[in-house]
């Protein structure tokens, strides 16, 4: 038992959460639940207040203290105008894991540490496993779940404060588990979205930052087939947001395959781009969770949430940067997302794709 120790838990108002907190309370920790406060633009309309409180009927029915975390400016500063700046240069975020990175274990950690807490805990699926040596980081047991994806920013001292509870479980025992304690988030549907704001349509966010005009959809013959609601927003491989006017009901999906910042268009083909074989990725902001890899070193890489790993090799590395050569063929990545890199179940760490071409 742990009854000395310590543990906020990162309380959402979801059902993740909710059963994070049920088992460290089960395995004897003392926990307090908190819930974090991150900045909301004032023309959105979100229901942050319903969650705080679904978090605090939640830290009632547990019979646990409940705090609230003030994490405005760490999530203005460093996930929304990120988020911003990022699409302005023509790059694609990935705002989920500087949400990660600044906020549920930056922002909030330091805050659990001012209050005298041994360890944070959050609703991931994804497992902390400590060995000898160091902390390492695994997916979660439930695939279609796994968010070791968003996770590969930690290092070995945000980890070794770090609880992740429900990362050896399926979802489905997860919410059975608040269903037996009476949970009220048992039911409660997943989150969906960016981080904290949830579902919003990108192009009215970002139109009250960022100029956009309206341009062409073109074919891959250059032939204006569509419009679009400014090339900015867009990123390799979307298939939803423009519009084709073609009475074709037979064709397939178009799928983005180019932009023109300059020109304002986007190229669709009803075929993804695909980076081949031999081809480089070319990494920066790199981050190693453990050791870092050396030169030569085969692993499985990531570039987009829920996709299939494929092989890679490293080819050069510095203390910020990272050179791969895919050995399989993948869907054209997006500049300025993350490439996540694995060995097996283990989360290596990853960088922000800033090139990507033949060598």
């Amino acid at each position: 038992m742990n009854t000395k120790e310590k543990v906020f838990v990162g309380l959402s108002g979801g059902v993740d959460s909710s059963v994070a907190a049920l088992r460290l309370i089960q395995q004897g920790y003392a926990v307090t639940g908190v819930f974090i406060k991150v900045w909301q633009p004032d023309f959105l309309d979100c229901n942050w207040e319903q969650e705080r409180l679904d978090a605090m009927r939640v830290a009632a029915k547990l019979d646990i203290p409940f705090l609230t975390c003030d994490a405005e400016k760490a999530y203005k500063d460093d996930v929304a105008d990120y988020f911003i700046s990022e699409y302005k240069a023509g790059r694609t975020p990935n705002p989920d894991v500087m949400c990660n990175k600044y906020v549920k274990f930056g922002a909030f950690l330091q805050f659990a540490e001012e209050h005298g807490a041994d360890y944070i805990a959050t609703g991931h699926y994804a497992q902390r496993i400590a060995t000898e040596k160091k902390m390492e980081l695994h997916r979660g047991v439930d695939t279609n779940k796994d968010q070791t994806y968003f996770l590969w920013t930690l290092t070995q001292e945000q980890l070794s404060k770090t609880l992740l509870p429900i990362g050896n479980s399926p979802k489905d025992v997860v919410r059975k588990e608040a269903e037996n304690a009476d949970l009220i988030t048992a039911h409660k549907k997943d989150s969906q979205g960016v981080c904290f704001l949830g579902h919003i349509d990108i192009p009215e966010f970002l139109s009250h930052y960022i100029d956009l005009e309206e341009g062409n959809v073109l074919n891959e013959a250059g032939e204006v087939i569509g419009d679009h609601k400014g090339a900015l927003v867009y990123t390799t491989g979307q298939r939803h947001g423009f519009i084709i006017h073609t009475q074709d009901t037979n064709r397939g999906a178009f799928y983005v395959t180019d932009r023109n910042i300059t020109d304002n268009t986007i190229t669709v083909s009803e075929t993804r781009k695909e980076t081949k074989q031999s081809e480089h990725i070319f990494l920066t902001s790199v981050n190693f969770i453990g050791d870092p890899i050396t030169v030569l070193d085969t692993f499985t890489l990531q570039t987009r949430y829920r996709q299939t790993p494929v092989a890679c090799r490293a080819i050069a590395i510095t203390s910020s940067e990272l050179e791969v050569e895919l050995l399989e063929e993948i869907e054209q990545p997006s500049i300025g997302q993350s490439c996540v890199l694995y060995s097996g179940t283990r989360c290596l760490g990853g960088g922000i794709i800033a090139e990507c071409h033949s060598k």
